[in-house]
This record gives C-alpha cells, sequence and structure tokens, in this order.
C-alpha cells in the first residue's frame, strides 16, 4: 500500500490491546540508510496552555501498526498508553 505523509498526518492513532486514543500522528521517524520508516511520533500535549510544558512523546514504531485507515491508525502493543488515561484499567470482554 502507498501512503503519502500528508494522507498520514493528523490521523488518530488508536491502540488495539487498550482502546485507548494516543493522539494524531504529527511526524515520521525515517531511516536514510534503509530509505524506509522507522516509527509515528505523536508530539505531546501541552499542559496549561504549554506554560508548564509539554508531555512526553509517544514513538510508535512501524512494526507495531497494524492498519492505516481512511480515519485512524490502528497499532498493536502494550507499552502505549496514552498519559492521560493511564490510570483506566482495562478489563477484557472474554
Amino acid at each position: 500500500m502507498k501512503c503519502t505523509f500528508s494522507e498520514i498526518k493528523g490521523k488518530e492513532i488508536i491502540c488495539v490491546k487498550t482502546g485507548t486514543k494516543l493522539g494524531y500522528a504529527d511526524d515520521l521517524e525515517f531511516d536514510t540508510d534503509g530509505m524506509s520508516v522507522k516509527a509515528l511520533l505523536i508530539f505531546g500535549r501541552c499542559q496549561l496552555f504549554g506554560l508548564l510544558g509539554r508531555q512526553d512523546d509517544i514513538r510508535v514504531d512501524a512494526d507495531d501498526i497494524q492498519l492505516i485507515g481512511e480515519d485512524t491508525v490502528l497499532i498493536r502493543g502494550n507499552r502505549y498508553i496514552s498519559p492521560k488515561k493511564d490510570k483506566i484499567r482495562v478489563k477484557s470482554l472474554s
């Protein structure tokens, strides 16, 4: 599948394992030696209009991308927890 950066930028990134929205795709990490995309970057949210700094950026490895849809990017993995929702417990439906 071919996809341009302008098509991915601004898409909502959702973790399939936990069902949390991590944010929106802001940037790409590109490997110039291997000529491939290494990761999607989600910039940390500003706290109090940026006066109190920012939350940490989230780096989503390209291997963890499960599906790039029309509106969202679905990723797999347990290590992606939304900064604002890190206290939510995930319950299994099974």
